[in-house]
C-alpha cells in the first residue's frame, strides 16, 4: 500500500503535533493556516460547474491486489474500488481487466491528494488521478477531506481539517480546482479522527454541507467514520446525517474497526460491526445510497465471510424504510 494508507489510524508516521494550527509551513499545511497560497484564493459556488448526474453503483467490494481473485469470484458484485496510488494507468493489473470486460464499474479512489491542505493541488497527483479514471472507464473518482502533509513530511495519515471559515474558503478554492481539472465527476469523504482542531466553527455535517454548496462536489459518507468519531468525539451520527445534503450524495462506504483502550480504530482490518451497520440503516431511512462498498484492507478473511458482510449490508438496504 502507498502512504498514507487508506483510512489507517495506526499507520501515522507523524503526528498531528507537526503541524500545528496557525503555524506557517511550506507544503500542505492544514487549510486556515497561515501558509501563503500561490494564487489569491476566490469564492468558489455551485455556478461554476454543470450539473452532475448520479451514478447508480449497487453493491460493491475494495479491489486489493492480495485478493484480486477473491474479488473476481464474489457473486453478485456491482462494482468494485481501487486505491488510485497503487495502480499505474499505463498497465492496470488483469484482475480489474477481467472485472471490467464483465461490465463491473471501477471507481478509483484516491488517499494522498491533500485537498484539505494549504497549498494549491499538485499538478501531478491530479493528472494521475485523472488518468486512472480514464483508463478504468470510471464514473466518477472520489477523495478524502484531508490534510496529509507538511514541509515536504508525509502524515502517513487522513488528519482532520479545522472547521473554520477560513478554512472552508481555501477548501472550497482546492476543491474547485481539482474539479476542473479532473474529467468525471469528484466526490470526498469524510474521514474518521483521534482528534479534533480547536474552535471549529462548524460542525463534520454543516462544513461539508457548506462545501457543497460552494463547490457542487459530491460525498461519500463513510459510516464506519461516522462511528468512529461518534466513539471519539461524541459526535451524534444521526445529527450529522440530518445537516448533510444528501441529495450530493455518490456513496456510502463500510468497514470494521476495533476498540483499543477506549479508542476506535478504523482499521479495515476487522469484522464490519453492528453500531455500523446501524448508521447505513440511519442513512438508508433518509435517502436511497447509489452505492454501498465493503472497505477491507488487512488481514483478510477467508472468501465466505466477505460474503457474508456484503450480504448484511444487502439486508440493511433491502430492509429500510424511507422516512
Amino acid at each position: 500500500m502507498t502512504t498514507p494508507a487508506p483510512d489507517l489510524p495506526g499507520s501515522a508516521t507523524a503526528s498531528p503535533s507537526a503541524a500545528p494550527r496557525g503555524t506557517a509551513l511550506r507544503g500542505n499545511a492544514p487549510a486556515g493556516t497561515a501558509t501563503p497560497r500561490t494564487t489569491a484564493p476566490k469564492t468558489a459556488s455551485t455556478g461554476t460547474m454543470p450539473p452532475e448526474t448520479t451514478t447508480r453503483l449497487g453493491v460493491g467490494l475494495g479491489w486489493r491486489s492480495e485478493i484480486d481473485t477473491v474479488v473476481e469470484r464474489q457473486p453478485g458484485l456491482d462494482w468494485v474500488e481501487v486505491v488510485a496510488e497503487n495502480i499505474c494507468a499505463d498497465h492496470l493489473p488483469d484482475s480489474l481487466t477481467v472485472l471490467r470486460e464483465r461490465g463491473v464499474t471501477v471507481v478509483p479512489h484516491g488517499v494522498g491528494l491533500g485537498l484539505g491542505g494549504a497549498d494549491l493541488p499538485d499538478p501531478g497527483r491530479l493528472a494521475r488521478l485523472a488518468d486512472a479514471a480514464l483508463a478504468l472507464g470510471s464514473p466518477l473518482v472520489t477523495e478524502h477531506l484531508a490534510f496529509v502533509r507538511a514541509g515536504g513530511l508525509e502524515a502517513g495519515h487522513l488528519l482532520p481539517v479545522p472547521r473554520t471559515r477560513d478554512s472552508l474558503r481555501v477548501i472550497a478554492e482546492n476543491v474547485r480546482i481539482a474539479r476542473e481539472q479532473l474529467p468525471v465527476p469528484l466526490a470526498l469523504e469524510n474521514t474518521a479522527a483521534q482528534l479534533a482542531w480547536p474552535d471549529d466553527e462548524f460542525s463534520e455535517g454543516e462544513f461539508l454541507a457548506e462545501l457543497v454548496e460552494r463547490t457542487g462536489v459530491r460525498l461519500l459518507i463513510d459510516v464506519a467514520n461516522l462511528h468512529t468519531n461518534r466513539v471519539n468525539l461524541g459526535l451524534d451520527p444521526a445529527a450529522e446525517l440530518d445537516r448533510l445534503p444528501l441529495e450530493a450524495l455518490a456513496y456510502v462506504h463500510v468497514a470494521g474497526g476495533r476498540l483499543v483502550d477506549g479508542v476506535w480504530h478504523d482499521t479495515h482490518a476487522h469484522p464490519v460491526t453492528e453500531p455500523v451497520l446501524e448508521i447505513l440503516a440511519e442513512l438508508c431511512a433518509r435517502t436511497t445510497p447509489p452505492g454501498v462498498l465493503l472497505e477491507r484492507d488487512a488481514n483478510f478473511p477467508p472468501p465466505s465471510e466477505l460474503a457474508g458482510e456484503l450480504d448484511a449490508i444487502r439486508r440493511v438496504l433491502e430492509g429500510s424504510t424511507r422516512r
